[in-house]
């Protein structure tokens, strides 16, 4: 009798397709959602660019024809062809576990160093004066207030603003670290009232429903009911609730970023700003302005939440500040020591 490993009327479980197989070991690594999407959307590109070939059957000529083609005819950025670069090599390094010999033949794209755009005081003044009031003025100032990110500016829970301490918690920055930054004075009122308005929100979910905010990781497992707590509700909630993308759970999640990007973008157009500003210029607008006022660049990287102080450095470079604006040792010496070089000119010296 010869023996039939799966059952009749059992059918055989299929293997998973490629890009389940890359979603399951980029959320394995706690990739963020916006990184997922990237790498999907570039091996997606690939296969598609090579007619539907399995990347298994592809190797370095393939990928380096589909970079040429990147920069020669798609004219993508050096940061979006090596973002490309990284996605296909998380495919055959982490899904495929393939061997890569032809790596090294692979061109990977210089990223020029460019300057940030920073507006001067008055500019910020004048944005920042040209958003209506309301939500999306409130977050602009405070990216310009505390230097932080978009999306760490969105993300923001009613728990990580500190009234007793005057501080903000910035949780899972770039590099998922945690950081804590100012908050500013002058927008302290109106903040405890988005905070109200936020819990009011929040009131209104579960006398409907119920519905309920997402939590990071497991967090919801662990703690079934901290999805309906006041302090993990968003600070910033969205007008409508929607589902999470990686769950599919129904619930209310935080404004979009587009919100206050086109605000910004109409204001600058309104007070007719010439430089490319965006939300990022306002965090630029922060470190410049606070190193003008002198505040040390160790202090700035902790408030930057930069790895390496050497990216804080670039701020150095944005203020103009060259060799004629150094003040001399020379020039630092007291005035009776100066002083000294006069009394000891002889009578043929001359000045030049």
């Amino acid at each position: 009798m010869r023996y039939d490993p799966v059952p009749s009327g059992v059918t055989p479980a299929q293997p998973p397709r490629l890009l389940d197989s890359v979603r399951a070991q980029i959320r394995l690594r706690h990739y963020s959602i916006r990184t997922e999407q990237a790498y999907l959307g570039w091996i997606r590109r690939f296969i598609l660019a090579n007619g539907k070939r399995h990347p298994r059957e592809m190797g370095g000529d393939e990928v380096a024809a589909f970079f040429s083609r990147l920069a020669t005819e798609g004219k993508v950025a050096p940061a979006t062809q090596n973002q490309a670069l990284a996605a296909l090599l998380f495919l055959y390094r982490e899904v495929l576990r393939m061997e890569l010999p032809w790596l090294q033949d692979v061109v990977r794209a210089k990223r020029p160093k460019r300057l940030p755009v920073v507006l001067p005081v008055e500019d910020v003044a004048r944005l920042l004066s040209a958003i209506p009031e309301g939500v999306t003025a409130l977050m602009a100032r405070l990216l310009y207030g505390t230097g932080m990110r978009l999306m760490e500016c969105l993300r923001l829970r009613v728990k990580d603003v500190d009234f007793a301490r005057s501080e903000i918690c910035v949780r899972a920055g770039k590099g998922n670290k945690d950081r804590r930054v100012p908050l500013p004075v002058s927008l302290r009122d109106r903040l405890l009232q988005q905070r109200e308005q936020a819990l009011f929100q929040h009131q209104r979910d579960l006398a409907a429903g119920g519905e309920r905010v997402h939590l990071p990781n497991a967090l919801a497992r662990k703690y079934p009911s901290a999805d309906m707590q006041t302090g993990w509700q968003y600070l910033f909630p969205s007008h409508k609730v929607s589902h999470d993308p990686r769950t599919g759970r129904r619930g209310r999640h935080h404004l979009s970023e587009e919100v206050l990007q086109r605000a910004i973008k109409q204001a600058r157009l309104q007070v007719a700003i010439l430089q490319p500003a965006s939300c990022h210029t306002l965090r630029h607008c922060f470190a410049t302005h606070l190193l003008d006022a002198g505040c040390d660049i160790r202090t700035l990287q902790e408030l930057l939440g930069h790895k390496d102080i050497a990216t804080t450095q670039i701020y150095t470079h944005v203020l103009g500040r060259g060799a004629g604006a150094v003040l001399s040792p020379l020039d630092r010496l007291p005035v009776p020591a100066l002083s000294v070089l006069e009394s000891t000119r002889g009578p043929d010296d001359q000045r030049v």
